[in-house]
């Protein structure tokens, strides 16, 4: 497992380092999104402006993709590309948030709706968040 994150960072022109890893790891553990402060949990020895910093520079590299599910904290997931020419279709999946246990999830299967926007508007970014139980807290 750990060649295949040494070849997403080079995919992704990042050199690897022993903390990029350890932060990649994290991040590939499924389909739920996770937070600073959670990644900060999960990883005490490595201190917080060096996760935010290893946050930014993989979404500068489009490694990972954030989502503002309304819970005050931006959440973090891979990125997952089939093709290499445009990323951005990829990105255009939808979220699911909690209400009950404040997680997010990356619904990869279901794609945002098309809008069709009124003369004038340009779209530069979609945000689409489904809020409800998950299906542990829904027993």
């Amino acid at each position: 497992m750990k060649d295949s994150f040494l070849h997403d960072l080079e995919h992704h022109d990042i050199k690897p380092t022993a903390t990029r890893l350890l932060i990649l790891e994290q991040l590939h553990r499924g389909d739920e999104m996770l937070s600073l402060p959670r990644l900060e949990q999960l990883l005490p020895t490595v201190d917080k402006s060096t996760i935010s910093r290893t946050l930014t520079l993989f979404l500068l590299h489009g490694l990972i993709h954030a989502v503002d599910d309304g819970s005050g904290a931006l959440k973090y997931n891979v990125s997952h590309h089939d093709c290499e020419d445009d990323h951005d279709d990829e990105e255009e999946h939808t979220h699911f948030y909690c209400t009950r246990c404040h997680r997010t999830f990356c619904l990869k299967q279901i794609q945002v709706p098309a809008v069709q926007l009124p003369d004038g508007f340009r779209l530069e970014s979609v945000n689409y968040v489904l809020k409800g139980l998950c299906p542990e807290c829904s027993l």
